[in-house]
């Protein structure tokens, strides 16, 4: 049965020794909603996304990504999300389609079947398609790793920090392909990543100790020619204060 949130958690926590990475975070995330996670380094948003991806165990609390728990269910939450971490990590000794190819059969699916997902993207960086992924240009790169993300047609997609290292115009691109997106899906995928500084500053008014979660109702720039107004719903911002974070004034 579907669930009626993409992920769910409840008391969440994960510790490195001494350290508490992820202090008993709970929120939801609603399907075919864009959800962000917005901190400073070290607020344990990379932590947050390797819990509900199942590459770490918590040691308190619990999580369902798409209705399956995160330690109980590990195999098939695998098969169902997309994951694109901070760092490129595509093979840069393989060329575009080779990586694209291979992704695909990790999943057990042919490019071919999910092409249309992924076209828009990938006809942008196709007269490339035989060029070594480590010689691409940071923005041909981010969109090489998204089509490797969305091949097998994830239900939930997470991406952490996708425009880090990017210039300011192939960011907004970026961010144009995403709604772009989920506009076509009957199924979006949640949680977009940490912002643009200047979305952090229209949206959040207390990101500066802590992880905060927020979605902003007024139209947001991202650096580009275009603005995009994102659902309206805030969320509590346990790192750095207990009120409701919400857009500034």
């Amino acid at each position: 049965m579907t669930t009626p949130n993409a992920i769910e958690i409840a008391g969440l926590t994960k510790r490195y020794g001494t350290l508490t990475a992820v202090d008993h975070i709970t929120f939801e995330v609603r399907r075919g909603e864009l959800f962000g996670l917005i901190g400073p380094d070290g607020a344990g948003k990379t932590t947050l996304f390797r819990l509900l991806t199942t590459l770490l165990d918590p040691d308190e609390g619990r999580a369902t990504v798409d209705g399956l728990d995160i330690v109980t269910q590990y195999r098939e939450i695998r098969k169902r999300v997309g994951y694109m971490p901070g760092r490129f990590s595509l093979y840069p000794d393989l060329s575009v389609a080779e990586n694209l190819e291979f992704f695909a059969a990790l999943f057990g699916v042919k490019v071919k079947e999910n092409y249309d997902l992924i076209a828009p993207i990938y006809r942008q960086i196709e007269p490339f398609r035989k060029r070594r992924a480590g010689k691409l240009s940071g923005g041909m790169k981010q969109k090489l790793a998204l089509c490797c993300a969305l091949i097998h047609r994830p239900s939930v997609l997470f991406l952490d920090e996708p425009t880090t290292g990017v210039d300011a115009v192939s960011r907004g691109e970026f961010w144009d392909m995403l709604f772009d997106l989920k506009r076509r899906a009957s199924r979006f995928w949640s949680l977009p990543p940490t912002w643009t500084r200047r979305a952090v500053a229209t949206a959040l008014p207390c990101a500066t100790t802590g992880i905060c979660w927020v979605s902003t109702p007024r139209p947001v720039s991202w650096h580009s020619s275009t603005s995009r107004s994102m659902p309206s719903r805030a969320a509590t911002c346990t790192g750095c204060c207990s009120r409701r974070a919400g857009p500034t004034g």
